[in-house]
């Protein structure tokens, strides 16, 4: 219980450092080569990484062709979120489109029953945002991403991504109501404040 509680002050320390400079670029700027430094160290990321809790995928009788599909789909949320945490819209327009493309050709009599109703309580939420990413300018991208990684985040608990899904979230986003999304990595990579804060936000629990 101590080395829970320690970490989790340490993380919090963490988040707090990465998350106040929201009116400074130039102190957020240093704090972001703190944390290379740190990430560069190799120990704090190791101590991290084997403390996130681990989230285990609910089904693993997918068949191959959906799990295929579901994994294009992630990897094109994935392009999405890269594309916002360069402060790239242009791209993030091609990964909704690709998104889209993808959810048009599922074929969803592979599903089970019971795998086949959390696919399709996602489908047209996930068909809605990518739309609205593929048109807008960055900030209403930003928006609709926020919505858009609720449904990711279910497909992923339930059906896997392929690759370990790291869970981040940002406290700070929307007025400090905060947003969550999903990486590929461990590193912070913020895709809601982009090159103003890239390192805020912690890592809450792993996908695998």
């Amino acid at each position: 219980m101590k080395k829970i509680f320690f970490v989790s002050i340490a993380i919090a320390s963490i988040v707090l450092v990465a998350c106040n400079n929201s009116d400074n670029n130039k102190q957020a700027e240093n704090h972001d080569m703190d944390s290379m430094k740190k990430d560069s160290a190799g120990q704090t990321t190791s101590m991290e990484e084997k403390d996130i809790k681990t989230v285990a995928v609910a089904y693993t009788n997918v068949d191959p062709k959906i799990a295929a599909s579901i994994n294009e789909i992630i990897d094109h949320y994935l392009h999405v979120k890269n594309a916002l945490a360069n402060d790239n819209g242009e791209e993030a327009v091609k990964g909704s489109k690709a998104m889209s493309s993808t959810l048009g050709k599922i074929d969803k009599s592979l599903f089970t029953a019971e795998q086949k109703k959390i696919y399709e309580e996602n489908e047209e939420d996930l068909k809605e945002h990518a739309e609205h990413i593929s048109k807008s300018k960055i900030e209403h991208q930003r928006e609709h991403f926020s919505m858009m990684s609720e449904d990711v985040y279910a497909l992923a608990k339930a059906f896997g991504g392929g690759k370990t899904l790291y869970h981040d979230h940002c406290p700070m986003y929307n007025n400090n109501k905060g947003a969550m999304w999903l990486s590929e990595t461990m590193e912070i990579k913020n895709p809601y404040m982009g090159s103003k804060m890239p390192k805020c936000g912690k890592v809450e629990e792993k996908i695998q």
